[in-house]
């Protein structure tokens, strides 16, 4: 019991520390309700995320689950709040409860600390602010020489928008990269089943003119008297059907345009350089890139302003944090190159539509793990 208490002792001590930080750069303490709509998280997180809450239903059957994270409760208060819209500054620490995956031993309850910036239109200060605040927070808590990995999910979008190909592919390498996987694997992968009884009509409708392929698609639902299936509308059924026929055969996608984005996502190392090659490979494509990576020039420079060495930071296009709101900057600090996260953010810009906003918001923020600032110390 000893120890136990001296390691809580501890993590409160790093927390405080943590806190104090970040309320002398000027942030002001926000406290969400430990008790939270459970739809929220699993709406964007999935099902899949229901084994880690821990959930209750009130009399309606309406349910709700103990707080497993920050940044969306600090989110709806702001939007409840008479200052939504306007620029906004916000610090929070605290339990969040997430029940332990994959047989892993643990009570579910850690200490999350971290920042969240609203509504400023100068994208690129902001998120230099909050990563700065969030390191020096950290090292005021003892954990100092962390590791930065950076990514960048807006410059990620404008690659892809620039590609030949078709959106289904273009929204299949966007949620593969969201989820880490690599780039062979996404084109690898789904691939027709030979023995399919539908791999026959998917290749077919590969060979045809894609409008010519929808209205065949769409006369025989019609012939089958198959006017909805779960909700869809034949139109909408016959859209799916072509998406997985192009998926299948890996249509619309050049051998070139298949390497073009084997080469970008392959860009790693410190931002300056990793800027360069990016711009050597989008002139060579002809690919307009130049406000993406203008602004990730800017931001770089930012850092630096503030007294970083960005030299020692390390860029890769492929870096992603494995939640799909990201819009822009991503990145984690860790202790060593792979070690586990002890700071993860990022700016996520159109979160706030999503939850009821009527017109997306700037926002941008960070968390720090505080049970992992001591390095080896952990789990989540």
């Amino acid at each position: 019991m000893t120890i136990v208490t001296a390691a809580a002792d501890c993590e409160a001590s790093r927390l405080a520390a943590v806190l104090a930080h970040f309320a002398r750069e000027g942030f002001a303490r926000c406290e969400p309700r430990l008790l939270q709509p459970a739809h929220v998280f699993l709406d964007r997180s999935g099902e899949d995320f229901r084994g880690r809450l821990y959930l209750t239903s009130d009399g309606s059957g309406a349910e709700y689950c103990l707080r497993p994270e920050f940044t969306i409760p600090v989110c709806l208060d702001y939007l409840g709040s008479p200052r939504a819209g306007q620029p906004a500054a916000f610090a929070y620490g605290g339990s969040v409860f997430r029940a332990p995956e994959h047989g892993a031993t643990g009570d579910g309850e850690f200490l999350q600390a971290g920042l969240e910036s609203f509504g400023r239109q100068d994208r690129e200060a902001a998120d230099a602010e909050i990563l700065v605040a969030a390191l020096e927070a950290a090292a005021a808590a003892g954990a100092t020489a962390l590791s930065v990995h950076m990514g960048d999910a807006g410059l990620v979008a404008a690659f892809l928008e620039s590609l030949d190909m078709p959106p289904i592919w273009r929204r299949r390498l966007a949620a593969g990269h969201a989820r880490g996987q690599r780039i062979a694997d996404i084109f690898a992968s789904p691939r027709r089943n030979g023995g399919s009884e539908q791999s026959g009509v998917l290749a077919a409708l590969t060979k045809v003119d894609p409008a010519d392929a929808r209205r065949l698609v769409e006369d025989l639902l019609t012939i089958a008297g198959i006017a909805a299936v779960g909700g869809r509308s034949a139109a909408e059924i016959a859209e799916r059907f072509l998406d997985q026929a192009t998926l299948a055969e890996g249509a619309g996608v050049s051998n070139e345009t298949r390497a073009l984005a084997e080469a970008f996502f392959a860009i790693e190392g410190a931002p300056e350089s990793a800027s360069a090659a990016m711009r050597r490979l989008a002139a060579d494509a002809r690919l307009d890139l130049s406000a993406a990576l203008d602004a990730f020039d800017m931001r770089a420079r930012a850092i630096a302003a503030r007294g970083l060495a960005v030299d020692d930071m390390r860029f890769s296009a492929s870096f992603a944090r494995h939640l799909d709101y990201y819009t822009g900057f991503v990145f984690e600090a860790r202790h060593g190159d792979d070690g586990e996260s002890v700071i993860g953010g990022g700016r996520y810009d159109r979160l706030f539509k999503t939850l009821g906003a009527a017109s997306d918001i700037p926002a941008v923020g960070a968390a720090i793990w505080i049970d992992r600032l001591s390095p080896g110390a952990g789990e989540a």
